[in-house]
């Protein structure tokens, strides 16, 4: 006849692999979670910028702003600048724009004796409100579209 019973070595066995199992699928998920985490995260594309009280801006000249923008993907962070310049013709007439040429991505700067925007790279000139006077942009420069709230400017930043 053959005997049921098992061997207190073989329940011994058996019970180990059953809780080690056990301990590694609730210690397991957990951290595999964990680690694939970062990679599945996705980031808004947009977001406000607040730029200050208008006061800052005097009205008539290019003012130039700038801020930082962090992308998290996965699990690489990077910090990029950005910035453009307002120009506010009146008291809420306001011209927010992009200070990237359009042509290769270089940034402008303001010309005060000439009134116009220069790009370094290739000698582009724009006028004060981001037209294309010379050179090879294809396009004006990219305008920000903005909000007012109480005496608190802000942008809207696309990413991408």
């Amino acid at each position: 006849m053959a005997s049921n019973r098992i061997s207190r070595r073989d329940f011994v066995k058996v019970t180990t692999a059953a809780l080690g199992s056990i301990m590694t699928v609730a210690m397991g998920i957990p951290v595999i979670g964990y680690l694939i985490d970062p990679a599945l995260k996705t980031e808004s594309g947009e977001a406000w910028i607040p730029l200050g009280p208008l006061e800052n801006f005097p009205i008539g000249t290019p003012t130039p702003f700038s801020f930082t923008r962090s992308n998290i993907n996965g699990w690489e962070k990077t910090v990029n600048s950005y910035g453009g310049f307002v120009i506010r013709e009146s008291d809420t007439d306001l011209v927010v724009l992009s200070s990237v040429c359009t042509h290769l991505g270089c940034t402008v700067y303001w010309l005060e004796d000439k009134q116009q925007y220069e790009c370094p790279c290739h000698g582009a000139h724009f006028t004060a409100e981001g037209e294309v006077i010379d050179g090879p942009p294809p396009r004006p420069l990219d305008e920000f579209e903005y909000r007012i709230e109480g005496d608190a400017l802000s942008i809207l930043f696309k990413k991408g």
